[in-house]
């Protein structure tokens, strides 16, 4: 072995590539491809000296398209003409210990044009990785040979391989998600990452599936993708496909990108460019695989004015004047979400050749088809992302252009910002039947974020463009005035619900004159149950869908002239407790995922069950606490890891918390050392912010707290407080993705507000504090 191709040089000519920061994306996966491609030529050329035989290097899969991420794998295959000759194994050794000491992953195989087809006809991986084939060295028409012969191999089999193929993609994106709304995706194999466009490229090369414009769509969407995960493999050293959060701002910078938002905003609209194109390929191979039975009437069936559904599509017809009858974008849309069908391709490039933007008032039929849309419910997100596809929604609302793809970074919302407002609106329909006014429950739950694609604050500039907005559609005074209420309290409902004391008249009193009549309360209760949902999995649950119908009804006895402590509770979570209550032992339950807890009431009391539950290695996602009569009753609804838990051993730990038998500070020190949670979203919070609040009740003070969720954080917190000789009267506790929004009503061991302002520092020092240690 010569010093030029020793493994050595080929780390050294690799890594100078990689290190040149000029050099992105595709250009720096074939600068890599080239240096490898030069230094295997070499090493071909030095070993085969003498071979008397027909034979080539030839690299398959992604190297096969000269695809060379710095952590990409080498495949590589050794193909000769089968005739007899020198031993070709220690050959092929002397080819690939090289790599190995490289420190480089390689497939390879050694095998004729044969034995090459005949392992790309066995499965799938090899038939679409000799797709690529691409000859690095040796005699190159063997390598066109094999290229050429398994394409038509491919194409002879096309059927069996596109139905094997599709079920891998649905597989592939169950398992990964989607690269568009994750917060940390992955590049290549999540829904709509670089792995769909592969998909597509071998499904292009077994018969014609892209459509005109599809090619160049997917080559943009790829170079942003396939840039990101080159400079991620760069930074990180590693063969890494997922955007970790603690990555996105180098990466982003690395790329020019102002920051990490919109880097993210950039990758997930290539990621969604992807994944609907794939959708329409795999929608019309699904049709075409399963034979004359699976396809559609060709019959044309009128669906409105100048509209036809054919072959499972909407039509629009060819003699519409599109620019004469705007409202046809919308109606084609409503058709065919109510249909539950798509647009068709051809019908969509003409809507977005000629179709106007509407910036002034809406032409009669446009409203009444977008609450047909949306009232389609969740059959109406596909087609509002096939408008948005082709820049259609800009076109109906141009007020809709800086929500697109825009991240949100937490681990709260799962959604970019344009889809949260679409799954908003398509969970809605399923709640409209609670409201007089269905068309302000959709069209309020389709904009009510509109403002988080502006700077300033998302409600206030959200309630402008309403204002806007509402009137261009053709809504009326009252009806605009109601939709600007909705954009103005979506959160009103959910904050008050989860944040404050629901048995205090004040608050009550506070949100029914803040919302102004039942018909704006019943609009935003249902606004806040589909907003939830389409948040997240942690954004709505029982726990919070209780204490929110539970402010509805109070509220609405006040708005139908009653009082408020007509329907005030004894402020005890749950009717276990209020049973508990009448009793004199301490009791320690758990059931599902509630533990239940009741005591003599003593300072400390709430922060030792925090912590022993901690201790357990159980997340608190909610609890209530509340006291009367010196006795204290509280309310956990816990979350476990995956070896789950057994309620003997929990409530066996917080009884020894409870008679101070646990050394739970030096406990939990500990177990923060040793146990890394995994909380995607905390490196994105800002600092651990405490607010005091002495308005808030009038008879306790109010202490907010927003941290990063981790162990023991409720512990923490509720020690401090402890340590005060503070009473906890009220708690509501709730973790929202990697965040806890904790508020406690205290008091001092007098019963009084904390007032005095030297008190009031030492409070919020106090609590400060604990969020940092």
């Amino acid at each position: 072995m010569t010093m030029t191709t020793s493994a050595g040089e080929l780390r050294r000519r690799r890594a100078a590539v990689i290190a040149d920061g000029s050099l992105q994306g595709r250009a720096s996966c074939r600068a890599l491809a080239g240096v490898t491609d030069q230094w295997l030529a070499e090493r071909f050329t030095e070993v085969t000296a003498g071979l008397g035989r027909r034979a080539a290097l030839v690299a398959v899969g992604g190297y096969g398209r000269a695809e060379l991420a710095p952590g990409s794998d080498l495949d590589l295959w050794l193909v000769h003409d089968g005739r007899p000759g020198a031993d070709l194994t220690e050959l092929a050794e002397a080819l690939w210990y090289p790599v190995w000491d490289a420190g480089l992953k390689l497939g390879h195989a050694v095998c004729t044009l044969r034995q090459g087809l005949a392992l790309a006809a066995g499965g799938l991986d090899t038939a679409t990785a000799t797709l690529t084939a691409r000859s690095v060295a040796g005699d190159a028409t063997l390598a066109v040979e094999l290229r050429e012969a398994a394409a038509a191999q491919w194409r002879k089999r096309s059927s069996r391989w596109l139905a094997e193929l599709g079920r891998r993609v649905a597989e592939r994106h169950e398992r990964a998600g989607e690269v568009a709304f994750l917060l940390e995706p992955n590049l290549k194999e999540g829904r709509g990452g670089l792995r769909d466009v592969h998909a597509l490229e071998w499904a292009q090369a077994a018969r014609p599936v892209l459509l005109n414009g599809d090619a160049a769509a997917l080559t943009a969407a790829e170079e942003t993708l396939l840039a990101a995960r080159v400079e991620l493999h760069r930074l990180t050293g590693r063969a890494n496909d997922e955007l970790l959060l603690e990555r996105q701002d180098e990466v982003a910078a690395a790329l020019g990108d102002i920051d990490a938002d919109a880097l993210m905003a950039r990758v997930a609209g290539a990621a969604r460019t992807v994944a609907w194109t794939a959708d329409e390929v795999w929608r019309r191979l699904s049709s075409s695989l399963a034979g004359p039975l699976g396809r559609l009437s060709r019959r044309d069936h009128r669906v409105g004015p100048g509209l036809v559904l054919r072959d499972g599509e909407v039509h629009v017809e060819r003699d519409v004047d599109i620019t004469a009858d705007p409202a046809v974008v919308l109606r084609a849309a409503a058709v065919a979400a109510q249909s539950g069908v798509p647009i068709d391709r051809s019908s969509l490039d003409r809507l977005a050749e000629d179709a106007p933007v509407l910036d002034s008032d809406w032409p009669e039929g446009c409203r009444a088809a977008l609450v047909d849309l949306l009232a389609s419910g969740h059959a109406a997100v596909n087609v509002l992302e096939a408008l948005d596809q082709r820049d259609l929604l800009h076109r109906v609302l141009p007020e809709w252009e800086p929500t697109r793809s825009k991240p949100q970074r937490n681990a709260y919302h799962r959604f970019t910002v344009d889809r949260h407002l679409c799954e908003t609106a398509a969970n809605a329909a399923g709640l409209s039947s609670r409201v007089d006014r269905p068309d302000l429950l959709l069209v309020g739950a389709w904009l009510h974020d509109l403002g988080k694609g502006y700077p300033g604050d998302h409600t206030e500039v959200g309630m402008e463009l309403m204002a806007t907005v509402a009137p261009r559609m053709g809504f009326g005074t009252d009806d605009t005035s109601t939709l600007v209420a909705m954009v103005r309290h979506h959160l009103l409902l959910p904050d008050v619900a989860t944040r404050r004391d629901l048995a205090d008249d004040d608050v009550i009193h506070g949100v029914a004159e803040a919302v102004g009549s039942l018909s704006t309360l019943d609009l935003l209760a249902a606004l806040t149950e589909a907003d939830s949902l389409a948040t997240g999995p942690s954004a709505w649950g029982s726990w919070k869908a209780g204490l929110v119908a539970q402010l509805v009804e109070r509220v609405a006895h006040v708005l139908r002239g009653g009082e408020a402590q007509d329907l005030r509770g004894d402020g005890f979570p749950g009717d276990v407790v209020r049973r508990l209550m009448a009793g004199t032992a301490t009791v320690v339950e758990g059931d599902g995922e509630v533990l239940t807890v009741v005591a003599p009431d003593r300072p400390g009391l709430f922060s030792r069950v925090a912590g022993a539950l901690a201790l357990k290695g159980l997340a608190v996602r909610s609890a209530d606490a509340a006291s009367r009569d010196g006795r204290a009753a509280s309310q956990f609804r816990v979350e476990a890891g995956p070896g789950g838990f057994e309620w003997d051993d929990v409530t066996a730990t917080v009884r020894r918390a409870l008679a101070g038998r646990l050394a739970l500070d030096a406990r939990l020190a500990e177990r923060s050392r040793t146990t890394r949670r995994a909380s995607p979203g905390a490196s994105l919070l800002a600092t651990p912010r405490v607010r005091i609040d002495n308005s808030a009740s009038g008879s306790s003070t109010v202490v907010e707290v927003r941290a990063p969720d981790r162990i023991g954080v409720l512990y923490r917190v509720t020690a401090a407080l402890a340590e005060l000789d503070l009473d906890i009267r009220l708690a509501k506790v709730a973790t929202l993705g990697s965040e806890v929004i904790d508020t406690f009503y205290v008091t001092t061991s007098e019963g009084a507000k904390v007032v005095d302002r030297a008190d009031v520092g030492e409070l919020e020092r106090a609590v400060a504090h604990s969020l940092t240690r």
